[in-house]
C-alpha cells in the first residue's frame, strides 16, 4: 500500500497541494520519481539515497516509485526531497503513516541527513494554514514559516531529529517568529537641501500614487531624489506586508524570518532583460516588477532600456499583475507599483 505525504507546488504566486506518493514494486531494482518534475526534482532520488545513507539507514532493495501528484502539474525545485524520504521512511515502517497525515512537508535533503532551507516557506505556510494543516520545515525557515499564522509549525534540523519528535524521544520546540526589521540605512527626504520643485513633485506622487519621470542633466540629484520617496509613503499594512513578503520568500530574499514594513525599492540596471523585469526564466520566478510589489521600481537612464522590456511593463502597470505564459502553463505573480523613471534631456 502506497504511503502519502502532503507538500505543495507552486505555480506563480498561488500554492497548490501535492501529494507525495511512495510505493515498494516488483521488478528491476530502482528508484523513480514521475510527476512532470523538473531536474532538481529528478536529482532528488538521489539526495534521498545519500540522505539515508547519512544516517546510516538503507533504503530497501526493491523498485521503488514516488509519484508527485496530480501528475500533470508541473514541479519545480528541491523541496521535495523531504516528503519524498518522509513517504519511504512510512514504506519502511519508521515512521507511522498518521503522524504525517496533518501536516504539509517541504524541505531540501543534504547528504548526512540534515534538512537544508527552501524558498517559499511563508506562501507555503499560509496554504497549510489555509488548509486546516501543519507544516514541517527546514529550521533556518522555522521563523519565517511563523509568520504564516499557524502555530503547528515543526523545524527540524535532521530527519533524526524529526524521527524523534514523532517517537516521543525528544519533542520539538515550537519555531520563534522572526522579527520587523527596520531599514538598515534609511534615506530621508529631509536631506535634500533645496530643489523644491522636485521635492513637491515627490509629495503629490506619495499622496496620490501617481507614476513620476524625473528629467534633468548628469548630476542634478534625479536618483537621489527617487530613492527618497519610500522614505514618505505609509508604512505597509498587514495584508500587504504578507502580499510582498510571499513574492520575496518565493525568490529566497528574506533571510532569518525578517520582515520588513518598509515598502521595497527595486533599481534594476538598464541592461535588465525583459525576463529580469517582468519574471520568466527557467522557473518562471518573480521579476523586478514583482518583487517591487506594493512599493516603488525606479528605471534610471530610462531610453537605455530595451523597448521589449518597457513594452513588456505596459501590462502590469494596467492590471497590477504579471502573467507568465509558457507552453503548459501560466503562473501569475501580483505587480501592484509606483513606478518612477529618469532621464537626461
Amino acid at each position: 500500500m502506497p504511503a502519502r505525504v502532503t507538500t505543495i507546488a507552486f505555480e506563480g504566486a498561488e500554492v497548490r497541494r501535492v501529494e507525495a506518493e511512495v510505493v515498494l514494486t516488483k521488478g528491476h531494482v530502482a528508484f523513480q520519481v514521475v510527476g512532470l518534475g523538473d531536474k532538481a526534482v529528478a536529482e532528488s532520488k538521489e539526495r534521498v539515497r545519500g540522505a539515508f545513507a547519512g544516517i546510516g539507514l538503507g533504503i530497501p532493495n526493491q523498485r521503488i516509485v514516488a509519484n508527485l501528484s496530480p501528475a500533470d502539474l508541473p514541479k519545480e525545485g528541491t523541496h521535495y526531497d523531504l516528503p519524498i524520504m518522509l513517504a519511504l521512511m512510512v514504506v519502511m515502517g519508521l515512521i507511522p503513516q498518521d503522524a504525517l497525515d496533518g501536516y504539509v512537508c517541504v524541505g531540501e535533503m543534504k547528504l548526512d541527513g540534515q534538512i537544508a532551507a527552501i524558498a517559499g516557506a511563508l506562501p507555503a505556510a499560509i496554504a497549510a494554514n489555509g488548509w486546516g494543516l501543519g507544516l514541517i520545515c527546514p529550521h533556518d525557515n522555522g521563523p519565517e514559516a511563523m509568520w504564516g499564522g499557524n502555530d503547528d509549525v515543526l523545524a527540524p534540523k535532521s530527519v533524526i531529529a524529526l524521527i524523534n519528535h514523532f517517537k516521543g524521544v525528544a519533542v520539538l520546540e515550537r519555531p520563534v517568529r522572526g522579527e520587523l526589521a527596520s531599514p538598515a540605512h534609511p534615506v530621508d527626504l529631509r536631506e535634500v537641501k533645496g530643489q523644491e520643485v522636485p521635492k513637491r513633485a515627490l509629495e503629490v506622487a506619495a499622496a496620490g500614487g501617481h507614476n513620476l519621470l524625473f528629467v534633468g542633466p548628469p548630476g542634478s540629484g534625479k536618483s537621489m531624489l527617487a530613492q527618497r520617496l519610500p522614505g514618505i509613503l505609509p508604512p505597509m499594512n498587514s495584508q500587504e506586508l504578507l502580499e510582498t513578503s510571499q513574492v520575496w520568500s518565493m525568490a529566497g530574499l528574506i533571510a532569518k524570518g525578517e520582515l520588513t514594513r518598509e515598502r521595497p525599492f527595486r533599481a534594476p540596471h538598464h541592461s535588465a532583460s525583459m525576463a529580469a523585469l517582468t519574471g520568466g526564466g527557467m522557473r518562471a520566478k518573480p521579476g523586478e516588477v514583482s518583487l517591487a510589489h506594493n512599493g516603488v521600481l525606479f528605471l534610471d537612464e530610462l531610453p537605455e532600456f530595451s523597448p521589449q522590456a518597457l513594452d513588456a511593463l505596459r501590462q502590469p502597470l494596467e492590471t497590477n499583475e504579471v502573467v507568465v505564459a509558457r507552453a503548459n502553463h501560466h503562473v501569475k505573480y501580483p505587480a501592484r507599483v509606483q513606478l518612477v523613471a529618469a532621464m537626461n534631456p
